[in-house]
């Protein structure tokens, strides 16, 4: 690793105009988004693929590894894979951009098939731990080098204590993937504040100022703590380029001038159409940060939290 390391984003469902959660994705433009992540300042990422039926999760995750397998560019970019789903919270508000009819229970047999289209190659899996039986599938995943990661998801502090004890070390893009309105004291995002320093579980952030309000986001760092914070785009087809209109798997992402990833009735969010380079925008002028702990947040955090430091 040189002394600088570029940015590393650890969810990253596509770029560039290119969706990662495609049934075609091609050589050519698999090669277009990680030229375009290079310019951008990306020095690595986990391409992440979204919650969908099995077999179809299973197809695209091999697409990507093969095509990877093929690019001298894309094996250097693309450090591993992220699979968000399918091992979800079902109940109004999570699921977000994840089909609720392809969410399922987590199970040790889906997690090994998941596992074994990766072929070596998956870093972090998001999951629920309320719906993951006796922890099962945090644990062997775990103990098969996985990063195990909550998201979209509503465990009660028991369970995520016992989820943390099962090997579950990271929450995904902590204040998102929950409901608007949640109880004013006991919800999914101080219970993971709560945890996160006594725990050491790394907190992500979409830090994009609409994911997040900056003041917001400020206060998460605090509690979180630096150390154990890390940025993430959650970024889409449509980061690194203008308005329009893009797919994210089943969904067509309607990006207008605002930037900002909405479904087409605007309801919610449909990940981001920010990069690296946005988002350290934002953290500099808008949270307040200064230029060593933003790198420490996208550039060298993302590594340790992965292995990679």
């Amino acid at each position: 690793m040189t002394d600088r390391p570029g940015y590393f984003d650890l969810q990253l469902n596509g770029y560039a105009g290119v969706d990662f959660n495609t049934d075609n994705l091609t050589a050519d433009q698999l090669h277009h988004a990680c030229a375009a992540m290079e310019t951008d300042g990306v020095a690595g990422c986990l391409a992440t693929i979204i919650t969908e039926q099995l077999p179809v999760m299973c197809a695209r995750i091999r697409a990507i590894v093969s095509l990877r397998d093929r690019d001298e560019l894309a094996r250097r970019i693309i450090a591993g894979l992220h699979i968000e789903g399918p091992f979800l919270n079902p109940a109004s508000g999570y699921p977000g951009a994840h089909p609720v009819d392809a969410i399922r229970p987590a199970d040790p047999d889906a997690a090994r098939a998941l596992l074994d289209a990766c072929d070596g190659l998956l870093r972090v899996l998001t999951l629920a731990p309320e719906h993951d039986a006796s922890y099962r599938v945090t644990r062997f995943l775990a103990n098969s080098g996985v990063v195990v990661s909550a998201g979209h998801c509503d465990p009660t502090l028991d369970q995520l204590r016992a989820a943390i004890d099962a090997g579950l070390t990271m929450f995904t893009h902590l204040g998102n993937g929950c409901p608007p309105l949640l109880h004013r004291h006991d919800n999914i995002i101080q219970r993971v504040l709560y945890l996160a320093r006594r725990s050491r579980l790394w907190c992500c952030f979409i830090a994009d100022g609409v994911h997040i309000p900056p003041f917001a986001l400020a206060n998460y760092l605090s509690l979180a703590g630096i150390k154990r914070s890390i940025v993430v785009t959650d970024g889409t087809a449509p980061s690194g380029l203008g308005p329009g209109t893009y797919s994210l798997g089943r969904w067509r992402v309607t990006v207008g001038p605002d930037m900002v990833a909405r479904s087409p009735d605007g309801s919610h969010f449909l990940g981001s159409a920010s990069t690296m380079r946005d988002q350290h925008r934002i953290l500099r002028d808008h949270v307040g940060l200064d230029e060593l702990t933003i790198r420490q947040l996208t550039c060298l955090n993302p590594r340790k939290a992965i292995g990679m430091g």
